[in-house]
């Protein structure tokens, strides 16, 4: 499972959706879209939104801290 996390260093929800997934145990990848302008244009794509945190699992994508989205997709 190829997890990513578009998120800000600022941002609550962020911090919130990454504590989430190191309490599950599981591996992903922190793409910081303040620092990185390339990364927040693919967010975008993706996921048609600006804000954060925007989530890839296996390219599934989910915008903002959505457990039960989140806890679906983990299950699939």
């Amino acid at each position: 499972m190829q997890i990513k996390i578009y998120s800000t260093l600022n941002c609550p929800y962020c911090v919130m959706v990454k504590d989430f997934f190191k309490s599950k145990g599981l591996e992903y990848q922190d793409i910081n879209v303040a620092d990185d302008q390339n990364a927040f244009q693919e967010m975008v794509k993706k996921s048609g939104q600006m804000g954060v945190p925007v989530i890839d699992i296996d390219g599934n994508i989910i915008v903002g801290f959505n457990r039960p989205e989140i806890e679906k997709l983990l299950t699939k």
